[in-house]
C-alpha cells in the first residue's frame, strides 16, 4: 500500500517537527549559518510571521503523522520598499530527501503565491550546494552573484550564492 503524502499550510502543531529539522542542520551543516540549536520557543517567532494568504507563507508535507519539510517565503529585508519580493527556504527531515518533497513543496509553495504581490522570490543558497542549486534552476530561478566567504562555520569560511525568481 503506497503512502499519501499530504502538502497544507503550516499548523502551529508543526513547530516541534520543524525545529528539530532545523536543529539537524544547525548542527551537521552549514545550509543554515546557525551555530546553537534553537528550542521551540526560539522559533515561535519565525512561525507566527506566516498566514493562509499574503506574502509570508509556510507549507509542509507530511506522510501520515511523519513530518517531512516544509518550504516558505518570508521578508527580503524589513525596508518597505523591499514588500514585493521574498527570501525563499526549504528544509527536508533527511529520510525525506531524494523523494521529490523539495520539487512537491516548492511546486505548491509558488502556486499559492502566484495570486501576491510579489515581483521577486529570492533564494541565499550556502555554496556549494548543487543539489539545491539544480532545484531552484528547476524552479526558474537564476544565479545572480555569490558573496564570498561570508560565513564561518565548522572551522571553514563559506560562499552564499544569491538566485533570483521573476514572479
Amino acid at each position: 500500500m503506497k503512502s499519501t503524502i499530504n502538502v497544507r499550510h503550516f499548523e502551529p502543531r508543526d513547530l516541534p517537527a520543524a525545529n528539530d529539522i532545523y536543529n539537524h542542520y544547525i548542527l551537521t551543516s552549514p545550509v543554515t549559518f546557525d551555530i546553537n540549536p534553537k528550542s521551540v520557543e526560539d522559533r515561535a517567532e519565525w512561525a507566527a510571521t506566516f498566514a493562509e494568504k499574503g506574502r509570508y507563507q509556510c507549507l509542509v508535507a507530511t506522510e501520515g503523522e511523519v513530518f517531512l519539510g516544509w518550504a516558505c517565503s518570508g521578508p527580503y529585508r524589513v525596508k518597505a520598499a523591499y514588500q514585493t519580493s521574498v527570501e525563499v527556504s526549504i528544509y527536508l527531515d533527511p529520510n525525506a530527501s531524494g523523494r521529490g518533497m523539495g520539487t512537491l513543496l516548492y511546486n505548491a509553495l509558488f502556486e499559492t503565491l502566484k495570486t501576491e504581490e510579489i515581483h521577486r522570490a529570492l533564494a541565499a543558497i550556502t555554496h556549494p550546494n548543487e543539489a539545491s542549486v539544480a532545484l531552484h534552476k528547476r524552479f526558474g530561478f537564476s544565479e545572480v552573484g555569490l558573496f564570498t566567504e561570508v560565513g564561518h562555520k565548522f572551522e571553514k569560511y563559506w560562499d552564499v550564492l544569491w538566485m533570483e525568481k521573476h514572479l
